[in-house]
Order: C-alpha cells, then sequence, then structure tokens
C-alpha cells in the first residue's frame, strides 16, 4: 500500500524527517518480539523470511516513487530526504511492522507498506501524465524484483527439486524465493484501482475533468476499503493473487507455488 494520488497540492516545503524515536522504539520493539516468537517456536522461518523481505522490498517501492518524481521536475521527496535506503526514514509502525506480522502469523498473506514518499504532483512538467508514472513505478519495481529473484533461484536451484526441496536449501536460497514471493504481491495488490493503492492513479488518470472534484470528494472515504479487503475478504485477494503467483511459478520452471 503507498501514496494517495489526487489533486495537485500546492506543496510547502516538507518538514525535515530524522528518526524519530518513536520509530525507533517500534523498530527494537518488533525485533525483540520476533526474537521471543522464534525461540518459543510460535513462529516459522518462512514466516520470519517473509517478514524481512517485505520491509526492504515497500522501501525499494516507495523510494522509485520519489526518484521518478524528481526525474519529472519535482524535489520533494529529495528535500524530505527521503530518497534514502535507510530504513528508519521509512518505517511506518503500523504498516510495516504491525499489519503485516499479524497478517503473516494468521496466514492471510504478507501485505504491508512504508511511510508513504511525499510527491506534489503540481510540480511535475506535466501533471496528469506523469503522475500516473510516478505511481505506477513502484508496482512495477516489485515486478522487477520478483522476476529477478526468480530467475536467480531458477538457476540456482535444481529444476527437479526447486519447490520440494525448497526448506532443504540454504537460508539465503529460501530467503530469494519468499522475496520473489512477497513482491508479486505487493506488486499486484498495489495494482488494484482503489485509493489510496498506485493502481488509483489510472482510474483518475482516465477520468474526465468534470469528474475529478466529485472523485476528489469521495477518494477519502475509500481508503479504508484496501484494508477491509485484506482483513475480511482474503479469499478476494487470493482470486486476485493466483493468476499471478501461477505465472511467477512458470518462472521459476517449478509450476504453482506451494502457498
Amino acid at each position: 500500500m503507498t501514496d494517495a494520488w489526487g489533486p495537485p497540492a500546492q506543496g510547502r516545503p516538507p518538514r525535515r524527517q530524522g528518526a524519530n524515536p518513536r520509530t525507533v522504539a517500534w523498530v527494537i520493539a518488533g525485533i525483540t518480539v520476533a526474537v521471543v516468537l522464534v525461540r518459543l517456536h510460535r513462529i516459522t522461518k518462512a514466516e520470519v523470511l517473509i517478514f524481512l523481505a517485505i520491509v526492504p522490498s515497500v522501501i525499494l517501492h516507495e523510494v522509485s516513487h520519489g526518484a521518478v518524481a524528481l526525474a519529472f521536475g519535482d524535489d520533494t521527496a529529495k528535500r524530505a530526504k527521503r530518497l534514502t535506503l535507510n530504513p528508519i526514514r521509512h518505517i511506518d509502525p503500523f504498516g510495516t511492522i504491525i499489519l503485516p506480522a499479524l497478517l503473516v502469523l494468521s496466514g492471510l498473506g504478507a501485505i504491508g507498506y512504508a511511510k508513504p514518499v511525499p510527491v506534489n504532483v503540481a510540480r511535475l512538467r506535466h501533471p496528469r501524465n506523469e503522475g500516473v508514472v510516478v505511481a505506477l513505478v513502484g508496482p512495477f519495481v516489485n515486478i522487477v524484483i520478483a522476476v529477478a529473484c526468480g530467475l536467480a533461484y531458477r538457476t540456482l536451484v535444481p529444476g527437479s527439486t526447486r519447490i520440494a526441496a525448497l526448506f532443504s536449501e540454504p537460508t539465503w536460497i529460501q530467503f530469494l524465493f519468499f522475496a520473489g514471493y512477497v513482491n508479486v504481491i505487493l506488486a499486484v495488490f498495489n495494482l488494484i484501482p482503489l485509493p489510496p493503492l498506485d493502481g488509483s492513479a489510472v482510474l483518475e488518470r482516465l477520468l474526465p475533468r468534470r469528474a475529478l472534484p466529485t472523485y476528489y470528494r469521495i477518494r477519502p472515504f475509500t481508503i479504508v476499503v484496501p484494508l477491509v479487503i485484506v482483513l475480511l475478504f482474503p479469499r478476494l485477494l487470493n482470486d486476485i493473487f493466483e493468476p499471478a503467483l501461477r505465472e511467477w511459478g512458470r518462472l521459476l520452471g517449478a509450476g504453482p507455488t506451494p502457498f
């Protein structure tokens, strides 16, 4: 889940964002809880690897928004010092730690989000068209990561055992698999055309200008819809994810994934 795309902002200079002590505390607490749960055998190694894959994936997703916006003339993210891979600057306590941990533990999937990178659409040279590109680059990055991890896994693991022997492979090989799996889900989820997901930028671009004021009035009330779908309708999400995961399994040369 990422930024909401909407009416061009009249952008004020962003406040400088340092390492928020509260965020640091959440990170430490999250790591501590994870260690305790692992030692008590309450979570599996696979669940830990999935969670570890989510954090860098959502960070790269967010940074890509700011980087492409900068290329199109908006330096808001740069001035906010958000064009960095330092995870502390991007972690949202709920979206990056609590939500994915709850979903992984409950078996509902692997969805999370980082603190949205600020983008001032009004500063883009061609706001309506370039705003769509800025929005879609996040899922595109996730697709690139998924393909790269899938090809690496296919190259390193013999074809006859790519899935069956997954958990007997070294941990870093398993991480390649789960990183690819997580990024497939992140890409597909973010392409759903509902605010604040990136796919909503395409919906917004297709609307006629006269319909935009109404859309902007309605949009704040739809922001909770993706979260409701995740928590209350996981089967619907599975139906959305399944075709993409099936294609990713073919990329691996291993057929359907075991999840």
